[in-house]
This record gives structure tokens, sequence and C-alpha cells, in this order.
């Protein structure tokens, strides 16, 4: 086999991240001509020695070192010698589509509801470790066709995107349904997560752009009824505890009428009257307090009783509209009167 007096790759396109020149039978004193964003790596066994720069560069073993102690070669003369020669395209890969094939599934940490979710947007990068790159993807992964590349670190970047956006949603405290005023924010976010597992591999993204974040519309309606049933659930329990309140403001009336020094109103108050107002079946309470202001001051009411006094009592307690507290502390000033 004739040997290689002169070693280079003119690239028809940007496109292609990695080639390999064809011969692996080179020669000392054979010139390797390396174009304008371009690295040449020497590669013997799988590993990545010796990188060479843009430039025109005659092969010695001054300019081999690491090479030069795997190969040993003779002194002087034009001594061939076997080793891959891989051409890597520096120049930085813009404006790249990425997007997720399939929906990542996100819990809204706002509104605990599971959503599915889809991304897309554009990104960019180029490679800043030459011999990294080969060592890694060359020698480890074993991958030389450029679309196998490609294909790989998307792979890789769509799974970092999955765990990165759940992590964002959740430490920010934002909700996916409003994830449209972060988008800028959450892109940086996930270049920042991303970017560590791609340096690994020798390549430096340059810009990482989210430009959509999909709900399927039939979960958005989903969320939408859901939310609408909350809000419900909310303003039925305000209304709860607006009734609750308005009957202890009552209660506290009454007593402080009970307690003033005059006759027939503040003495039946006094004597528990107020306690059971506005709950016989349902008669309001002013109804209750004008039958009571018609009893005569010496004639025994049956809301006297103590019994009748816990049972109503009782019925405002399983009523919601008293706390557990307030009923023990009724029950036990009722009980004190026997």
């Amino acid at each position: 086999m004739e040997l290689i007096n002169q070693i280079k790759h003119d690239a028809p396109d940007n496109d292609l991240l990695v080639w390999k020149f064809p011969s692996e039978e080179l020669k000392l004193g054979s010139q390797l001509i390396v174009n304008q964003s371009q690295e040449a790596v020497f590669v013997r066994g799988g590993k990545a020695l010796d990188v060479f720069e843009a430039g025109t560069h005659t092969l010695a073993t001054g300019n081999l070192p690491i090479l030069n102690k795997i190969v040993n070669f003779p002194f002087g003369g034009k001594t061939p010698f076997t080793a891959e020669v891989w051409f890597v395209n520096k120049t930085v890969k813009r404006d790249l589509k990425w997007g997720t094939k399939g929906p990542i599934q996100i819990v809204d940490p706002i509104y605990q509801f599971p959503i599915s979710v889809r991304s897309f947007g554009k990104w960019g990068f180029s490679i800043s470790n030459s011999q990294l790159f080969v060592n890694k993807i060359v020698g480890t992964l074993k991958i030389t066709d450029a679309k196998r590349i490609e294909d790989y670190f998307m792979g890789e970047i769509i799974q970092r995107l999955s765990d990165a956006l759940a992590k964002y949603f959740t430490q920010e405290s934002v909700s996916i349904f409003k994830v449209s005023s972060k988008i800028n924010e959450l892109s940086l976010f996930t270049q920042g997560a991303i970017s560590p597992e791609l340096e690994r591999f020798g390549i430096k993204i340059v810009n990482f752009n989210i430009e959509r974040i999909s709900i399927p519309e039939e979960e958005q309606k989903r969320f939408q009824e859901i939310l609408g049933k909350k809000m419900e659930i909310e303003q039925i329990s305000k209304a709860n505890v607006g009734k609750a309140y308005t009957t202890m403001r009552t209660f506290d009336t009454l007593e402080k009428a009970a307690e003033n020094e005059g006759g027939g109103a503040g003495q039946l108050l006094g004597a528990g009257l107020g306690l059971g107002a506005g709950l016989g079946a349902g008669v309001p309470i002013g109804q209750e307090i004008g039958g009571a202001m018609n009893v005569q001051p010496n004639t025994q009411n049956k809301n006297d009783d103590p019994m009748n006094k816990l049972q109503k009592l009782k019925q405002i307690f399983e009523a919601g509209l008293i706390t557990k507290d307030e009923y023990d502390t009724k029950k036990k000033d009722i009980l004190s009167q026997l």
C-alpha cells in the first residue's frame, strides 16, 4: 500500500461534525493540512493522543510527542506508522431544532395536578475539546456517523430537559399554566442543567431556547373544571365560616344583655335563653327573642332546662358553627349551673 504524503479534509459543508481520514498508513515527513475551524486528532488504539490546530504541519517525532512514545519511531528517516486521523469541525452550529417526541409528565406544584407537557425550541453548540470529543464519541461510544452523533445528543438533551422542567417548577413555585411569562428564565435554567452533561463530551452549548410549552387541550379543559369546583368549595367554606362568626357574635350580644342589671329581658337572657336562640326548627333569632320577651318573669321556660341547653349546644357544634374548644367551654358553663 502506498504511503500517504498529504493528509487533509476539505469538508463539502459545515454540517459534518467529525470525519476520519480514509487511510491509516502514514509516514513521518507527510504534510498535515488542517483548515480553519478544524482540528486534527491522531488516534491509536481507540484513544485520542495528539491534536493539531489549523495550519500546515510536517509530521515529525518532535510534533508527535505522545504518539512517539507508543509507536516508538526509529531515529530520523521517513518512518511509516499506523494511526487514525480524525478531522473535527469546530464551527458553531446554531438554530438546531429540538423537541419532545412524547409528552413529559409533570405535577403542577401549585395545584398538585398531573400535566402532560410538550416542549419545542432551538439550540446551538460547538466542539470545545476535540480530544475529549473523539475519546468519548469515537473511542467509548464507537459512534462515527454524524447523524447518529446528533441523535445521541438529542436524546441526552430531552432526558435532562424532563428533569430540569420538573425541578424548575418546584424550586420556583411556578404553575405550569402560567409558564408563558417565564420562558426566558426557564430557558437559562434548562441550559444550565444540560450544559454539564454535554461538557463531559467536549461540547459547549452556545444557546438554548425554549420557544413553546404546550399542554393538551383535553387536560386544560379538565383542569379548568376541577379548578372551578375547587373555587366553589372554597366559597362554600368561606360562607360557613361567616355564618359561624355571625352566630357567635349573636351569642356575645345576648350574654352581655344578660349581665345588665335591669329587668325582664336581662333576667331571661341571663337564665340561658340566648344559648338556644335561632335553633328551634329554623325559627329566626328575632322570633325567639320576641317570644321570650312575652314570658312572665316567674314562669318557668323550657329553655331554662339544662338538658335542653346541652342538646341545642350539641346541635350548634355538629353544625360546625362553633369550635370544639368553644363547645367544651359552653358545656362546662351549663353543667356548673346544676
